[in-house]
């Protein structure tokens, strides 16, 4: 036989045995995937819904505190009517009588924080050129607490504190 025959032989004989025996074996590639791109995912996931929440609780805050402030740049200081309270209850409760469950979980009228400033209000008196509603001391609860998981002091507790400010309306005290 001639000797480039036997060669071609020769190489076709071995790179079958070699097929058999070193074949790359591909079963379980998809698990070993899985087990690599599924946590990473599954951060990814949850991180976009903790944002979600604490998008949805500072907008909802945001909301009511210029529905306090709105209502009370109209409100004069002097009137008998307590109308700080009613604008904390309108704030937390979405009206003035403090009924109902509060429109985020956990915020009470002690986080509703009412002030004024500019023109000749002082100590009391005279008429302010602003009043601004501020939500103060109300935390985000997080589902996915990262202090929890990672025994550490970082955690998605942070402070929700939207603040409006709005021109007060009234020039002259009323009577």
């Amino acid at each position: 036989m001639h000797h480039r025959v036997r060669k071609i032989r020769h190489d076709r004989r071995m790179r079958r045995l070699s097929w058999f025996r070193f074949r790359r074996n591909e079963r379980g590639v998809q698990l070993v995937e899985a087990a690599i791109v599924l946590p990473l995912m599954l951060m990814l996931f949850g991180a976009v819904a903790e944002f979600g929440r604490y998008f949805y609780e500072y907008s909802t805050a945001a909301k009511a505190a210029r529905l306090g402030a709105r209502f009370m740049c109209a409100k004069s200081l002097d009137s008998q009517t307590n109308w700080q309270a009613n604008a904390k209850s309108l704030v937390v409760y979405g009206n003035t009588s403090g009924s109902g469950t509060p429109v985020l979980p956990g915020l009470t009228t002690a986080n509703v924080d009412i002030t004024y400033s500019g023109g000749s209000y002082s100590g009391g008196t005279g008429n302010p050129a602003r009043v601004t509603v501020t939500i103060i001391n109300y935390k985000h609860q997080p589902i996915f607490d990262l202090a929890k998981f990672t025994k550490s002091s970082f955690s998605l507790a942070v402070d929700v504190k939207p603040s409006v400010t709005m021109a007060y309306m009234l020039n002259a005290q009323s009577n």
